[in-house]
Formats: C-alpha cells, structure tokens, sequence
C-alpha cells in the first residue's frame, strides 16, 4: 500500500539556525578557518542567500576553502563533533516530536537541503531519519573539493534532486508532504502535494496567502503533536 512521503528542509526548519553557518563558526573555533573576515563574509553570503539571490558556486568556493588540504576522514570527524556539540541543541522540539511520530507510525521520512551532504547526512542520521539529499561534491585525493557533484540540490534543483531519488525508491508514495522555511524552496513547496511552512520568511508568506498553505511557528520552548 503506497505511503505518504514527508520531506524536510533542513536549516531553519527542522534546527533554530543553519547548520552550514554553525559549522564554520566551529570551523573558526577549532583554529581551521583562520582568515580574516571569514565569518563576515560567510554571513554576506548567507544574507544573499535568504534573500534568494546567492550564487552556490560561490558560496561553496569560499566555504570549502579551509577544507582544501584535511584529509576526507578528518573532516567527517570534526563533522560529528559540530553536529554532537553545536547542531543537535538547535532542534525544535516540534520537529523531534513530528519525527518521533512518523517514525513510531513507520511513515517514510526524507532530509533535502541546499546544505553540504556531509553535514547533511551526519545531522540526518542523528535526528532519526534514514535518508538524506545535500550538495554532493567532487572528492580529489582523498579531500573534499568546493566542485559540485551532478545537480545541486538548491532552489530548483531540489525538485530535480527528489525527483531523481523518487525514481530510485522501490516503492512509491501517495503524496508528498513538504516543511520549509525558505523563499529558495519555493519550487519543491509547488511541486509537493501538502506544504506546510515553518516560521516562513516574508517573501513565502505572501504565496501561502494565496495558496493557503499553513504557517507553523515554532521554537525551542514548545511542544507539538502533529495530526496525519
């Protein structure tokens, strides 16, 4: 019998923050990024990006830069302890009870963000959801490299990505329920069957006025039994 899917942003939907800024933030910590005006900048392009205007390519030069030379295995290392220390307190409640939920109803569950896969699949795996999409990238003498591996999942390339993925399943799924915050999302929210929007930035609530989507506000004092 086919399933709904629920597919979920990451960043500011499921964590109160974005997990790629909280990374180079601890990258700065650890003594790994140590350019000037690296976290200034990090946030210029972030504040583009939640605008809808950034361009991934650079994003990614400029954030993997620090990476260029550590070995593949050190850097899935310092990923786990960002994600342990840093990233897993900023999960809302709402979001650990939504996901205990379908889990405890065996309802399929997916992670698709525009962040990198690594970070991605380590915050995934530790929140209780199997399945992950990230920026994939390019591997070059046992490193990570700022190139990007086949679509990025950005903007449209969301919609590309799940779509790819859907057609690897063996299964399929009735409908395809969708949480985000983000004006970047704005095609996966139109191609989902049920969206629904968690603290949405202005730009997306002017289309769920028009398409009545439901606006969720949540945060890290609260609690929410969400209803299939």
């Amino acid at each position: 019998m086919a399933q709904p899917l629920y597919v979920f942003d990451l960043d500011e939907t499921l964590i109160d923050g974005d997990c790629a800024m909280i990374w180079n933030e601890f990258l700065v910590d650890q003594g790994v990024a140590s350019s000037p005006g690296f976290l200034d900048e990090d946030k210029r392009l972030m504040a583009l990006y939640a605008q809808g205007d950034m361009d991934m390519e650079d994003y990614l030069s400029f954030s993997m830069s620090p990476l260029a030379a550590m070995p593949k295995g050190e850097v899935i290392a310092l990923v786990e302890q960002c994600v342990e220390s840093r990233i897993l307190p900023q999960l809302y409640p709402n979001a650990k009870s939504l996901i205990t939920q379908l889990t405890q109803e065996s309802v399929p569950m997916l992670i698709i963000s525009a962040s990198i896969a690594f970070l991605v699949k380590a915050v995934a795996t530790r929140i209780g959801v199997q399945q992950s999409i990230g920026i994939d990238l390019v591997e070059k003498n046992g490193c990570f490299t700022h190139k990007v591996l086949g679509t990025p999942s950005y903007r449209e390339g969301k919609v590309i990505r799940l779509q790819q993925w859907l057609r690897e399943q063996a299964q399929s799924f009735s409908e395809i329920h969708f949480y985000t915050d983000s004006i970047n999302d704005l095609p996966l929210c139109l191609f989902a069957d049920q969206t629904y929007l968690v603290n949405p930035c202005e730009q997306l609530i002017a289309h769920a006025q028009v398409r009545q989507w439901p606006i969720l506000s949540w945060s890290r004092s609260t609690s929410f039994q969400h209803l299939l």
